[in-house]
């Protein structure tokens, strides 16, 4: 797994823009981005680039436009990563109370 994924991801303003990403379900412009987040455009544009190289996204360029999509390999990423710590660090057991079995 890249470490670049978590460098990426580690910027709330970046996790704010995977998430609205995520919930439109359909390619966005950097302008319709922006609406998640209290930057200016360009800080928003450079969060997008951020999260491309890292994998996170996915950009078309449609026109003058270039539209976002989250990269379906994010979730099988952080599938794994999470099935990683499954297997290695499972879950500690609920403390029980004395006495009791």
């Amino acid at each position: 797994m890249d470490p670049g994924l978590f460098r990426a991801l580690g910027d709330p303003n970046r996790v704010a823009l995977v998430i609205g990403l995520g919930r439109s379900g359909e390619p966005t412009t950097v302008t319709d981005a922006a609406a998640c987040c209290p930057v200016d455009l360009s800080v928003v544009s450079r969060h997008l680039a951020v999260l491309r190289r890292a994998g996170v996204l996915r950009a078309a360029k449609q026109g003058r436009a270039v539209r976002y999509t989250v990269s379906p390999d994010l979730a099988a990423s952080l599938r794994a990563l999470a099935d990683a710590l499954d297997a290695c660090c499972p879950p500690a057991s609920a403390p029980t109370q004395e006495g009791t079995p």
